[in-house]
């Protein structure tokens, strides 16, 4: 029993995989919004804001709440546990309302508040709460491991997908807000045995106890440039990434591949998950972590100037080469949006060292939260500005736009472009060891 409570495995990595794979299911928005939307008898548009308020409020919760993710990791992998079960429990309630009063203005911000607000703290507290703990028990490997948690958040919308899918298919009518409840008691077991299974290696909190240390904004302002440099270059990775998969599904049709939509969706969330773990683990073998990043946005700048070059999407599948080449695109941009999440942590102990990191790391998160906001909706603005909606050839009932979805790219192109200048430029030397 005393090796098991000693054991990296059980302590650290096993519990993250339970907190980072329940609150990473916040991606699977998609796959029941439109069910959502009909029920309570709202646009999807509108309901659409539900994720980017959840998206935000991880961000802002992260940005706020870090110094009690810093003092106590078990009262906020506690909170999280009970604040993603509780938001997701009351999304239920409120699609229910919805149902029974459709048009009611009540449900829809009920809606906002419990997914977007309550499950957003959960995500917040959630996602930080094992980071620290993972980079102290794997000192040698903390790449490796922040990875791994990272990337069970990535994998979360590929493992639950599914899941979800087959609820609502056997659930029958008022299969949606049954699921959100069947899913909060899920989720709250998961996590609540992450909590308690989560612990910092014997010895850390009695050394970290005995001197205050400086707070968290003040070891920033030591280094000012650096972290507004890697605030800016992992705002604009996460923006571009967002922009692109919030329109994944319509490219793929787009380029002719309709039958293969959820195949391809669940290859892109592999890579995705892949980018995380295999980014950041690559990472441990550079003296310089913020290399990874130099290959992050050069790999993506590369990727996108092809299909921006060739026309790739308006080119709508008539070429195979260039239907490769979009594929290619999407692979590793969903990659690379995955590697960016993973190495900042990392990236940011070797600048600041591992004093403060949860509270450094919880600021720079608010970074998410306003991709969360711009992401989606700059590339929808960019869809219906720019182009019309043609019907597909061979699915008369498909409309696309692949005007706008190229048209996308361009603008993604050119903030991919200022990222790598950032990263060239702002981003110190690594703090040197005492």
């Amino acid at each position: 029993m005393e090796n098991l409570k000693q054991n990296k495995w059980v302590r650290a990595a096993i519990p993250a995989l339970l907190l980072h794979c329940s609150i990473g299911t916040v991606y699977c928005w998609s796959i029941f919004s439109q069910e959502i939307a009909d029920y309570i008898g709202f646009s999807k548009g509108a309901t659409e804001w539900a994720f980017s308020f959840a998206i935000f409020f991880l961000g802002m919760s992260a940005a706020f709440l870090g110094n009690i993710v810093e003092k106590d990791i078990h009262k906020s992998s506690l909170i999280a546990a009970i604040c993603f079960a509780a938001g997701m429990a009351g999304t239920g309630f409120f699609i229910w309302y919805g149902g029974a009063h459709q048009g009611s203005i009540l449900a829809l911000i009920g809606i906002y508040v419990c997914y977007g607000f309550i499950m957003g703290i959960g995500l917040g507290t959630g996602y930080l709460s094992p980071v620290k703990t993972l980079m102290l028990w794997f000192e040698d490997r903390k790449g490796l491991a922040t990875g791994l948690a990272v990337a069970g958040f990535g994998a979360a919308k590929a493992i639950a997908s599914p899941i979800m899918q087959s609820l609502l298919n056997s659930l029958g009518e008022g299969g949606i807000y049954k699921m959100f409840l069947i899913l909060a008691v899920v989720y709250f077991v998961m996590m609540f045995v992450g909590h308690l299974l989560l612990a910092k290696p014997a010895g850390w909190h009695e050394a970290g106890s005995s001197e205050k240390g400086a707070r968290a904004i003040d070891v920033i302002k030591e280094k000012p440039v650096t972290f507004i440099g890697i605030w800016l270059m992992f705002y604009l990775n996460i923006t571009c990434g967002l922009a692109l998969i919030s329109q994944e599904k319509m490219i793929i049709k787009c380029i002719g591949l309709v039958g293969m939509v959820g195949i391809l969706s669940s290859v892109t969330a592999v890579f995705n998950a892949a980018g995380r773990l295999g980014f950041s683990a690559w990472a441990d073998t550079f003296k310089d972590r913020n290399t990874i990043y130099k290959i992050i946005f050069i790999l993506s700048i590369a990727a996108t100037g092809l299909v921006v070059l060739t026309q790739g999407i308006t080119n709508m599948g008539q070429n195979t080469l260039f239907m490769i080449l979009v594929l290619i695109l999407l692979f590793v941009v969903n990659a690379g949006y995955g590697g960016g999440f993973s190495n900042v942590p990392t990236l940011l102990s070797d600048h600041y060292g591992m004093k403060n990191i949860s509270a450094i790391h919880g600021i720079t998160l608010s970074a998410w939260a306003f991709a969360g906001l711009t992401g989606n909706q700059m590339a929808s603005f960019i869809v219906k500005r720019f182009g019309t909606e043609i019907p597909l050839e061979g699915h008369a009932d498909t409309m696309v736009n692949p005007t706008g979805y190229q048209m996308v790219l361009y603008v993604t192109l050119v903030l991919y472009i200022v990222a790598a200048i950032i990263c060239f430029t702002m981003i110190g030397k690594k703090k040197k060891e005492k």
